[in-house]
């Protein structure tokens, strides 16, 4: 039986790299993203359907998982992939721009994991995947809020898996710890062959941990390129 996988954060890079994977894998597929315009090419290319979202919102969330379900079924898997940036020094960061970062990187995700529970604990199997970053666990200088955001997601995925594992429900946290390659980045060039992360490798790595046997569940998968140091 086809699954049906939903991404929430969807757009170029490792969100379009999931997309083709599970298209691969023939899923049923819905891309969420606060902007569905900019996912025209992608849609065409996988046959996923789309819907507009801002994950922040609880009336967002809610009235798309009800869409979903009505129209593709209960997610197998769900993605959690947005996120948000303020930068600056802690004396002149913007309040608002701050509190905008921690509701899309950390409290959308309690909204999706939430939402996406509550269906997949009545039918007793599921998936949800958060994507984290270096600052998930190291907080760097002049990105406060980053950090702040990317520690609350990764809490929330820890404690999900404790409190969802033994229901059934496969919680999965991945640390991104370097810079995704994408094409026509200078960056690329500058570290070397395979210097930055492949973003169809990362995702091979999510279909693995969502297909895993649950006698060996991994909760927290840490990727980066073999030239980045710790």
């Amino acid at each position: 039986m086809s699954e049906t996988a939903l991404i929430i954060g969807a757009g170029s890079g490792l969100s379009a790299a999931l997309a083709r994977l599970f298209a691969r894998e023939k899923m049923r597929m819905a891309l969420a993203a606060r902007r569905t315009e900019k996912l025209a090419p992608l849609l065409a290319e996988t046959g996923a359907r789309a819907w507009r979202c801002d994950a922040a919102k609880r009336e967002d969330v809610e009235t798309l998982f009800a869409a979903v379900e009505a129209e593709l079924g209960t997610p197998d898997l769900v993605v959690y992939n947005p996120s948000a940036r303020a930068r600056g020094a802690i004396t002149e960061l913007d309040p608002e721009e701050v509190q905008n970062t921690l509701l899309v990187t950390c409290f959308g995700g309690f909204l999706v994991a939430q939402a996406a529970a509550r269906r997949m604990l009545k039918r007793g199997s599921g998936t949800i995947l958060f994507t984290g970053a270096s600052a998930s666990v190291k907080g760097y200088a002049r990105s406060a809020p980053f950090a702040m955001g990317k520690f609350g997601l990764r809490g929330l995925a820890q404690s999900l898996a404790r409190e969802l594992h033994p229901q059934n429900i496969h919680i999965g946290h991945f640390v991104i710890d370097g810079g995704i390659g994408r094409a026509g980045d200078a960056r690329a060039g500058q570290r070397g062959e395979d210097g930055m992360l492949d973003p169809d490798a990362i995702a091979a790595s999510y279909l693995h941990v969502h297909r895993q046997h649950r006698s060996a569940w991994t909760w927290e998968m840490e990727l980066r390129p073999w030239l980045e140091t710790f």
